[in-house]
């Protein structure tokens, strides 16, 4: 039913541990679906064989070092044995809610981009997936964990060809992955909010990156994916997504999230006010900020 697909860190420390965790929890949907791990880094290929994934060492960087995003995609349309793909962070647990989301999807159109909320977790220990571990996992989720905003997007089901020609994006750094959703709207594929009927553990870390998301948002990589997303107008979120599928069915987003879409659709066509732009966003980041 579903191609899996992710580029993992080195497995080591922490980030071993959670690593194994999620790709575990991907093995173990059922009916059983196809995985893939890209990257040469220390422990993929020795995890792969464990699990029973199939291991693509071989993926074009840029001059940094970090993996580009067409070409994961390109080799994982090209090795995928089914119809429909799920790329996801190696941080990201998926449990036995997520197969029939995407399904119940399947069943009402043919193209489609699929995104979610996530709850993050504290998890510094490897999962025994022993007997019924998703309803402890869930059970501790609700008592210790958070649900993230709407830029938070760990995971995206789609198939193959939505994007076409998918630019040179620096994997883990800023904007690739608002591009994508964003691209998906300007193509007229429904984009679906999977997240009141799927539980999305993410497993809680310290940032890989010392510069942290602002750091990398100004760096030399953050700026060329910026550049290459088309710039901030180019970026769209979770609540971009026309749809949202609930217990009853897809419904329709409403919500006033939307007027604030339609300024940044009208910024594109006259750059001249991206200063209001920006002034509006600080005001949201306050709000947001107030909130919490």
């Amino acid at each position: 039913m579903l191609t899996i697909f992710g580029i993992p860190k080195p497995f080591e420390g922490h980030f071993g541990v959670i690593q194994r965790n999620a790709i575990q929890s991907w093995t173990r949907l059922s009916p059983r679906c196809q995985v893939l791990l890209f990257g040469n880094e220390t422990g993929i290929a020795q995890v792969a064989a464990e699990v029973g994934a199939q291991h693509i060492p071989t993926v074009e960087r840029n001059e940094f070092g970090t993996p580009l995003l067409n070409s994961v995609f390109g080799q994982a349309e090209k090795a995928a044995t089914n119809p429909t793909l799920c790329f996801v962070n190696s941080d990201v647990i998926f449990m036995n809610d997520f197969l029939p989301a995407v399904q119940r999807v399947l069943d009402k159109y043919d193209r489609f981009l699929l995104i979610g909320r996530r709850t993050t977790v504290d998890i510094p220990e490897p999962l025994s997936f022993e007997g019924d571990w998703e309803s402890k996992l869930r059970e501790r989720a609700i008592a210790t964990g958070h649900l993230d905003n709407n830029t938070a997007i760990d995971y995206f089901v789609f198939r193959p060809g939505l994007w076409g020609k998918i630019p040179p994006f620096a994997i883990g750094r800023p904007q690739y992955d608002n591009w994508l959703v964003y691209q998906a709207n300007h193509s007229g594929v429904p984009v679906v909010e999977l997240t009141e009927v799927v539980t999305v553990v993410h497993q809680n870390h310290t940032r890989a990156h010392p510069a942290g998301v602002d750091g990398l948002r100004m760096s030399p990589e953050g700026q060329r994916n910026l550049e290459l997303a088309g710039g901030y107008t180019h970026g769209h979120t979770i609540w971009d997504s026309k749809y949202i599928l609930t217990k009853r069915g897809l419904r329709k987003r409403r919500s006033p999230y939307a007027l604030y879409r339609q300024f940044v659709n009208l910024v594109d066509q006259h750059p001249t006010l991206e200063p209001a732009l920006k002034s509006v966003r600080s005001v949201i980041r306050f709000v947001r900020g107030a909130e919490t």
